[in-house]
């Protein structure tokens, strides 16, 4: 199967500038880039696919651009927002420049022939004057096509509109194109569905300040079953590939809960595995859904591939717990972390560090309405500390007893937990 091919089964090529792309794909030497606006100190879950696209073609023999917006940041990109982000300070965005810069050199390789370059267009941009960039860049745009972008027209007729700045956008991202054409040979503009009229935008200003001919690939927007976004939970929190904004045990978890319907194509994207293989576990998938070993590869190979062999073991221990396995040897962030939807209490670590009677311990949670309760529950055997059998009603919790640094988990039953912080 020719490169290209590949790409097409696995549904990463939605549109292209050109026929001949594909050709150009399958021969390799190709400098492209894909930008990313560092608009958090992460990139999330749903981006993610474009730094395996780069990924997948830098394997292929292409030379992939990092390129960092720091001038394009400060913008925000209008495309696919129903209202304007607000403008990041200064500060803000260079910490978040340097960490995305960081995240994403993880992914690709900066050595070899085809060794991957990180750019950030501030270092262009940023030298314009107002007036020099009219007279070079704006002269060169025409209102009509600009309205013309679908990103425009969507915004021009809700009611958040459209400001200036915004409307500018395509203006900025099409000179980074230009401009890293001349300057370093780059002929391929990849990104997401939404940034097709950019790409475009941009493919057309080349051609007309430097007579070059570019091209645009690209990739489909990341959607559940239902036409969501992927990237977000349940509770609407944003999948970061960045372990302190999202733990790795919460990507395992969302990967996981991936839909029986979108899990295939999920593999597709973002994994390396060979047609056969993908195909069999679509084979299991439709025939045996209940072991959902389609969602388990998906979340083993994703959160490994972010977070490496120990993020992922963190990840499955953490996950073990909630069968039983034995809560130790944690941190409070990963506490916090695995049990963020389980109600918590605080109590004074002095009345910990002096020995702390069960039943008293138990009757301070929602769990159990008095000690009473409480005491016939442990009798039957069916509380828990840390996963632990309580045996006796006359245990001393101590601090000893804690599973993180300040914490431990009280569990009644199979599924009722309570996580109790002494401060």
């Amino acid at each position: 199967m020719k490169f290209s091919e590949e790409l097409k089964w696995r549904g990463l090529i939605e549109n292209t500038s050109h026929e001949e792309v594909y050709e150009k794909i399958d021969q390799g030497g190709l400098k492209f880039y894909i930008g990313f606006d560092p608009t958090a100190r992460s990139i999330q879950i749903g981006n993610f696919l474009g730094v395996v696209m780069m990924k997948r073609m830098q394997e292929r023999g292409h030379t992939p651009f990092i390129l960092v917006g720091g001038a394009t940041g400060m913008i925000g990109d209008p495309s696919g927002k129903s209202a304007e982000r607000n403008l990041l300070d200064s500060t803000t965005l260079d910490d978040n420049v340097a960490a995305v810069k960081e995240q994403l050199a993880r992914f690709l390789s900066f050595e070899g022939e085809n060794a991957a370059v990180v750019v950030n267009n501030y270092d262009w941009i940023g030298k314009f004057s107002y007036l020099d960039f009219l007279r070079l860049v704006g002269k060169r745009f025409r209102l009509s096509e600009m309205l013309a972008k679908d990103s425009v027209k969507s915004r021009l007729n809700s009611e958040a509109g459209i400001s200036y700045t915004e409307f500018s956008y395509q203006m900025i991202q099409a000179y980074d194109f230009a401009h890293l054409y001349k300057e370093h040979g780059v002929s391929l503009q990849m990104g997401g569905g939404d940034q097709w009229g950019n790409i475009t935008a941009g493919i057309d200003l080349a051609r007309k300040m430097h007579q070059g001919q570019v091209y645009g690939v690209v990739t489909p927007l990341v959607t559940d079953a239902q036409g969501k976004k992927f990237g977000k939970s349940e509770g609407g929190k944003t999948i970061y590939l960045d372990g302190e904004m999202t733990s790795p045990y919460q990507m395992y978890q969302y990967l996981l809960n991936s839909d029986d319907q979108s899990v295939i194509q999920y593999l597709k994207y973002y994994t390396f595995l060979s047609v056969s293989e993908i195909e069999e576990l679509e084979k299991i998938t439709a025939e045996e859904p209940h072991k959902r070993s389609a969602q388990k590869k998906l979340a083993e190979i994703v959160t490994e591939m972010v977070h490496g062999e120990e993020g992922l073991e963190s990840a499955k221990r953490a996950t073990s717990f909630f069968f039983g396995g034995t809560i130790e040897k944690v941190t409070d962030k990963e506490v916090e972390s695995i049990f963020a939807d389980v109600p918590s209490v605080d109590l004074n670590r002095s009345d910990l560090e002096k020995g702390l009677g069960v039943l008293d311990l138990l009757a301070e949670t929602p769990l159990f309405k008095s000690k009473g309760e409480a005491r016939r529950s442990v009798t039957q055997k069916g509380v828990y500390l840390n996963n632990l059998t309580i045996d006796s009603v006359d245990k001393t919790v101590q601090t000893s007893d804690l599973a993180s640094e300040s914490a431990l988990v009280i569990r009644k039953g199979k599924k009722n937990y309570c996580v109790v912080k002494f401060a």
